[in-house]
């Protein structure tokens, strides 16, 4: 019996690992429903979008374990690992979700504290006198 494949998505520091085995559309996230861990709608739909464009959202059970980072890079790390699932399991959905932009691993991440500054950008305040 083989082994299903598990998938890395990544976004800030949130690291993915994501199964799709074929089943009737559930997503479990560190085995908890989906619902109860992601409560917000747009992180809900960010996740599906690659399911959605394919055309295969009651086809395939998505099974995720998720580690740093907050909410939103961790929603932006499954959807990534589901879409790279997805294109493991059948070539034809390339063009599509590559023209959706589901491959481009979003390079942004948070950038550090300068020493002499409050925070990364920001100056203290300058004082004439």
């Amino acid at each position: 019996m083989q082994r299903p494949q598990i998938f890395i998505g990544r976004r800030k520091t949130s690291v993915a690992r994501v199964r799709l085995v074929p089943g009737s559309g559930t997503v479990t996230v560190n085995k908890k429903t989906f619902e109860k861990y992601f409560p917000t709608e747009n992180h809900r739909r960010d996740i599906m979008k690659p399911l959605e464009i394919v055309e295969a959202l009651d086809k395939y059970d998505v099974i995720a374990n998720v580690r740093g980072g907050g909410r939103t890079g961790q929603a932006g790390a499954i959807r990534l690992g589901i879409a790279r699932a997805l294109l493991k399991l059948d070539e034809s959905h390339h063009d599509t979700l590559k023209k959706a932009r589901m491959f481009t691993r979003d390079p942004r991440m948070v950038e550090r504290k300068k020493y002499g500054q409050p925070k990364a950008r920001k100056r203290f305040q300058f004082s004439k006198r």
